[in-house]
C-alpha cells in the first residue's frame, strides 16, 4: 500500500470532561442537559451534558473542597493523581461557562491569584467544589471519529449547585428533562447508553468501592469494561 492511500493514524484522544447534574422527586429523575450548537463540528445538534476539554488552568486552580479519596482513586486507575484532580475542575468550569450554575462554596483565598480561565468563576465569590462529584463513567471517542476525547463522566445532586441557568450559547434548549424523555431525543451513542443507565449512576455515595464503566471501540468493535 502506497502512502497515498495508507490509512491515517488515530487522532490521540484529548482529555474531556462532563458533568451530569440531576434532580429527584418521588416520580422521575431530571437531568440537565442542552442542544449542542448546528455550527459545532464535534456532535452539532445534539443533547448532551455539560462538559468539554482540560484546560490547562485546571491543572492548577485552587478549590474550596478536594476530591473525595474514594472517588479520587477510581480516576486514578487511568489517570494521575494531578490529571485526576484537573478532569475534575475541568467538568465544574464547563458547567459553569455553558449552564452558569457554580458547583461550588466560598472561596477559601479571596484576593489570591486566579488562572486566567477561571476569572468569571472566582469572581462569584466561589471556589470549585469537587468533594460533592462522583465519578460514573469514561468514555473514549472510537478511532475513526477527527476529534477524539477520553471523557470523564461526573455526576453530583442539583443541590450543590448555585446561581440561576442562562446558557451561553454553546449549549441551546437548555433545561431539566426527565430521564424518559430525555432518551427521545437526538442523543450521542454514549450519552444514550449514560441516560439508560442513569438510575444505577446517580444517587449512590461518592464513598462505595465499586467499579466505572468504560466504554471504547477496539478492533473496530464497541465494547465495555470495568476499571
Amino acid at each position: 500500500m502506497s502512502e497515498a492511500t495508507s490509512p491515517k493514524p488515530a487522532a490521540r484522544p484529548r482529555d474531556a470532561a462532563t458533568l451530569i447534574l440531576y434532580r429527584q422527586s418521588r416520580h422521575s429523575t431530571e437531568i440537565l442537559m442542552g442542544e449542542r450548537h448546528g455550527g459545532h463540528s464535534f456532535m452539532p445538534n445534539r443533547y448532551v451534558f455539560p462538559g468539554g476539554r482540560v484546560d490547562p488552568d485546571d491543572w492548577r486552580v485552587r478549590v474550596a473542597a478536594e476530591l473525595r479519596e474514594p472517588v479520587a482513586a477510581r480516576l486514578r486507575k487511568a489517570a494521575t493523581p494531578a490529571r485526576a484532580r484537573a478532569l475534575a475542575a475541568a467538568a465544574v468550569r464547563e458547567t459553569f461557562e455553558e449552564t452558569g450554575l457554580l458547583v461550588a462554596r466560598a472561596d477559601p483565598d479571596p484576593g489570591a491569584e486566579v488562572p486566567a480561565n477561571w476569572r468569571e468563576f472566582f469572581a462569584t465569590g466561589f471556589a470549585p467544589a469537587l468533594d460533592v462529584l462522583d465519578y460514573v463513567v469514561r468514555a473514549v471517542t472510537p478511532p475513526y471519529r477527527p476529534k477524539r476525547f477520553n471523557a470523564r463522566f461526573f455526576a453530583a445532586n442539583a443541590e450543590h449547585a448555585h446561581g440561576t441557568i442562562k446558557g451561553s450559547g454553546e449549549l441551546l434548549d437548555l433545561r431539566w428533562i426527565p430521564v424518559a424523555e430525555a432518551l427521545q431525543l437526538e442523543l450521542p451513542r454514549i450519552t444514550g447508553i449514560v441516560l439508560e443507565q442513569i438510575a444505577s449512576l446517580i444517587g449512590r455515595r461518592p464513598d462505595e468501592d465499586r467499579p466505572v464503566k468504560v466504554y471504547r471501540q477496539l478492533h473496530g468493535k464497541p465494547t465495555n469494561g470495568e476499571e
